[in-house]
């Protein structure tokens, strides 16, 4: 009897572990400082897992299916996480100093900003090889995001005034828009009627028509104005801002700033859950991850992560 109970309690063991593995939505939190990702329940807000071995300065983050794509700016790479195993299973060779990374709504598609090359490379995430580099005009571009119909990329450039236009069935550039200085996180209505960008240097933040490519109004964000989230039903947007430690919150029937939510030291990129209940907001310099209740427009906790955490993906 001993040895049945025993087995008994092993297996569900095993099961309770499976199951927390397999679990999801996690925050997954790229470490540029100390190498790793942090993985967050978000239905506790503890970090559940560090995964390693990515080399140094690991930045943007996407997912599709069971496999994470990871930026690492140093070897000029987009490595690949397993996320059943949490382990890193190949890499992707791609220009010099990648950045952001993001992925279509469709899971086909991965487009990662390359710095130095300017330029965006897509990557086929059925093969998990590089398939196209398109060519931008804005210098050292930092975020490449896919609108969520799949029809544009837009291209921000930390040393220009613009956003590039990419029409991405046809894999070319095919327009400017002008914006405020070094133009940092970009963001989404669901319909993909509005596109929100951050011009850190100008501390602002521009609305894009984004049919007619064309801004229709500029905000008055905070102090370095930088990551733009968007709350799941589009009625809310969120501006990190890194020099005030805040962040925004912008009514987008009114496209106008409502609140303001005091985090960490330095916040960056962001991610909102699923729910659209609570913000994580990746704060560089205070190695942890303000959870904001989008609710009450207040912070709920700080979560200690790795050193210099550059933004959150949650999936």
């Amino acid at each position: 009897m001993r040895q049945k109970i025993l087995i008994t309690t092993f297996a569900a063991t095993l099961l309770s572990f499976a199951t927390a593995a397999g679990a999801a939505p996690f925050a997954y939190v790229p470490n540029e400082g100390g190498a790793s990702i942090s993985v967050i329940d978000i239905a506790t807000d503890k970090v559940v897992d560090t995964i390693k071995d990515l080399g140094a300065k690991p930045r943007g983050l996407a997912a599709s299916g069971d496999n994470l794509y990871v930026s690492q700016q140093t070897n000029n790479q987009l490595k690949i996480v397993d996320l059943k195993q949490r382990k890193v299973t190949g890499s992707v060779s791609l220009g010099e100093s990648p950045e952001g990374v993001y992925v279509s709504a469709d899971g086909r598609w991965v487009a990662a900003a390359i710095e130095e090359n300017n330029t965006v490379a897509i990557i086929d995430t059925q093969t998990n090889k590089m398939v196209d580099e398109i060519k931008v005009k804005g210098d050292n571009p930092e975020h490449a995001v896919f609108s969520p119909d799949g029809k544009k990329l837009l291209v921000s450039a930390e040393d220009g005034h613009s956003v590039d236009v990419i029409d991405f069935p046809a894999r070319k550039a095919v327009a400017e828009i002008e914006v405020g200085k070094r133009p940092r996180g970009i963001g989404y209505l669901p319909d993909s009627s509005k596109a929100y960008v951050a011009a850190e240097n100008s501390n602002e933040v521009y609305v894009i028509d984004l049919p007619n490519n064309k801004v229709v109004k500029k905000l008055a964000g905070g102090t370095r104005s930088n990551g733009v989230t968007v709350s799941p039903d589009g009625s809310r947007v969120y501006i990190s801002n890194g020099g005030d430690g805040s962040v925004s919150v912008i009514d987008t029937a009114k496209d106008e700033i409502v609140a303001t939510v005091k985090v960490g030291q330095r916040p960056w990129n962001m991610a909102i859950s699923p729910d659209g209940k609570k913000l994580y907001v990746a704060n560089g310099r205070s190695n942890n991850v303000s959870v904001i209740d989008t609710e009450k427009n207040a912070k709920i906790t700080d979560i200690a992560v790795g050193e210099r955490p550059w933004g959150v993906y949650i999936h």
